[in-house]
């Protein structure tokens, strides 16, 4: 998989515990591999984001967990029950992933792929009138 890595995310997921590094990671390789197209960056002073034509998802690790902010108004379909927070979250909802605990990656990649599909068609704001 070839992207320009932001050295401020680098540093985000370094300064983490192996467990977590390996989970961002995860989250990374798959978010840039679902559209060639995405950038990566830093927003509210350290937090990695993921962005194409707006937010698609954002990464915060919490003490026993890693939590994947998917961006997506709660328009994006969650057949296999992924989303674990924020369910009536107007704006974002979450995905927690805690250690030794396998990510979903085709039912994650997929949600954001409907998400990048939704920024290129005006954003879930305007999806969502």
């Amino acid at each position: 998989m070839t992207y320009v890595a932001d050295p401020r995310v680098d540093a985000y997921i370094d300064g983490l515990p192996e467990w977590q590094q390996a989970i961002c990671r995860e989250v990374r390789e798959l978010v840039h591999g679902v559209d060639p197209e995405v950038v990566e960056t830093i927003k509210r002073t350290n937090r990695p984001y993921f962005v194409l034509q707006g937010n698609i998802c954002a990464l915060q690790a919490a003490k026993d967990h890693v939590n994947v902010f998917l961006y997506d108004g709660a328009i994006v379909p969650d057949p296999e029950g992924i989303i674990t927070g924020g369910h009536d979250n107007k704006t974002a909802r979450t995905v927690a992933f805690r250690r030794d605990e396998p990510i979903n990656k085709p039912a994650l990649a997929t949600m954001f792929g409907h998400i990048i599909a939704n920024n290129r068609a005006g954003g879930w704001r305007k999806l969502k009138r």
